[in-house]
């Protein structure tokens, strides 16, 4: 097995949703994964992965996602309504979701109904994929669902991945480069991003929303980015894995405390395997060193945003 660890601030939750997000697709690309994380410098916390092969397993996690072709998935026998007609331009949402031609269909859905905006994705490449499926899993478990507005999710990965484009001007088939997603930050430096995947940052619009670097209020920020075509500076490796670590595991969301939403979550002290690891993340104790930390999810218009945590100190 090869063994290698990146740094990670257990102080952001979606850092730490990430981390699991790359144990499961380790075990997934490499095989047989374990991982967890290792405080013995306080100034330097270390998330600790060992994958079967020869290869840096971060390294590969990366790769797949830098190559990764997005899809959605959906009901057989599912089909897009058509687009919504207007006096007015054909909007944003419109065009984002005349995707007919990439929808996966199966014989399983995990919701109900299948709504357009909603639909759960499927990164594919080497003949492997891995599923984003969290937010419509369909089971008792918070669905742990933060972003919301004119976007899908199909929209926002293919974002984290390809990143985006402005319009095209005349002439051009393809406009000028907007927001970087994973794809372009290992084209420029795949070592670099290798060594600190949730060290590099850049300027995004829409996301997961699991970033604490890239949360803000208007109260906060004094104005809105979104209104201004701001983009905030937070990383697409940390949206994209983050989803993926909550694909089997939800932090423990407690409502109504204090008037807000309360999440709690852990991380473990030792490298385990996946199944175990989905079960720390919610605090539960099998024998290895945990630290509990809580943050109060924020709002921002009628998306949730997570906050950086504190560290619950036990008596």
């Amino acid at each position: 097995m090869t063994r290698s660890s990146i740094p990670v601030d257990v102080l952001n939750p979606g850092q730490v949703f990430a981390a699991l997000g790359f144990l499961e697709a380790a075990d997934v690309l490499c095989s047989r994964a374990w991982g967890g994380f290792d405080w013995a410098d306080e100034a330097d916390v270390r998330f600790v992965l060992e994958a079967e092969g020869s290869r840096n397993p971060f390294e590969v996690v990366l790769g797949f996602l830098a190559a990764a072709e997005v899809r959605r998935i959906a009901p057989s026998g599912y089909t897009d309504p058509p687009p919504m007609k207007s006096k007015k331009k054909v909007t944003r949402r419109d065009k984002e979701e005349a995707w007919s031609e990439d929808l996966v269909y199966v014989n399983w859905f995990p919701t109900q109904e299948a709504d357009r905006m909603t639909l759960p994705v499927r990164l594919i490449g080497g003949g492997k994929s891995l599923d984003l499926t969290h937010w419509t899993d369909g089971s008792s478990r918070n669905d742990f669902k933060l972003y919301a507005g004119n976007r899908s999710a199909a929209s926002i990965a293919k974002a984290m991945v390809m990143g985006t484009r402005e319009k095209p001007r005349e002439g051009q088939k393809a406009g000028e480069p907007k927001t970087k997603g994973t794809r372009t930050l290992w084209e420029e430096d795949s070592a670099g991003l290798a060594a600190s995947p949730f060290g590099v940052l850049t300027p995004m619009g829409g996301s997961f929303n699991l970033d604490a670097r890239g949360a803000w209020t208007a109260l906060d920020a004094g104005y809105s980015p979104n209104d201004q075509k701001h983009g905030i500076a937070s990383s697409p490796v940390v949206e994209l894995l983050g989803v993926i670590g909550l694909e089997h595991a939800r932090p423990i969301v407690n409502k109504d405390v204090g008037g807000g939403v309360l999440v709690r979550y852990s991380v473990w002290g030792a490298p385990v395997p996946v199944l175990l690891a989905r079960a720390a993340l919610s605090a539960s104790n099998f024998g290895v060193p945990l630290r509990v930390f809580t943050f109060l999810l924020d709002f921002s218009g009628k998306n949730k945003i997570v906050t950086f945590s504190e560290e619950e100190i036990s008596s």
